[in-house]
């Protein structure tokens, strides 16, 4: 079996690798330069980022067998990005500006293995219903949105303002799983063979 290793501190990305069959991995949590041009598409943006942190990876874990896996999540409004919000002021204005609007939220995967890297992004479009000043008010009390792009995790409440979502829900929740199942097998190895991850 390969040394797998995921670059991210997120811990939905762990719950998530580990729910398609991947129990064994490392985690490594590369220094990696995270600028960008800004005029890039969000994908080509996502794109870049995490294939900086998959080369920052490769130099951090120094295996050439292993399999590194990263990921990078951004949301975006009008093709403006919403990153974390700075204080609850922040927070409060994006969820106002999210409300009763469809956003989309964009991932880049990249796997890389020795002197190989292969990096594709995912977009997912996802609609909110009109939120309220006291919906908006509990859930920033509850502090969850401030470590938050977009200041909202789909897997907790903020599922209740979802209306609509088009594409790939785990995508939102920051790895897209059919995407990443396919990367995997232009390096030969399939989740479904659970002997290989053993």
């Amino acid at each position: 079996m390969p040394r797998f290793i995921l670059a991210s501190q997120s811990p939905r990305r762990r719950e998530l690798l580990g729910q398609i069959g991947v129990k064994n991995f490392d985690i490594l949590v590369p220094d990696a330069d995270e600028s960008y041009d800004p005029n890039l598409t969000p994908q080509e943006i996502v794109c870049s980022i995490c294939r900086k942190k998959a080369q920052a990876a490769q130099k951090l874990a120094a295996d050439n067998d292993a399999i590194i896996i990263t990921a990078d999540t951004m949301v975006f409004l009008d093709g403006m990005r919403l990153g974390k919000p700075v204080d609850e002021d922040d927070a409060a204005k994006m969820l106002r500006s999210l409300s009763g609007r469809t956003h989309t939220v964009c991932t880049g995967v990249s796997i890389a293995c020795g002197d190989r890297i292969e990096t594709q992004a995912e977009t997912t479009a996802v609609t909110f219903r009109t939120l309220t000043d006291a919906e908006i008010a509990a859930y920033i009390a509850s502090g969850d949105p401030m470590d938050k792009a977009g200041s909202y995790g789909i897997q907790g409440k903020p599922a209740l303002f979802v209306s609509g979502i088009e594409g790939d829900y785990f995508n939102v929740m920051g790895l897209p799983l059919h995407r990443l199942g396919q990367m995997l097998k232009k390096f030969e190895i399939d989740l479904f063979d659970e002997e290989a991850l053993a």
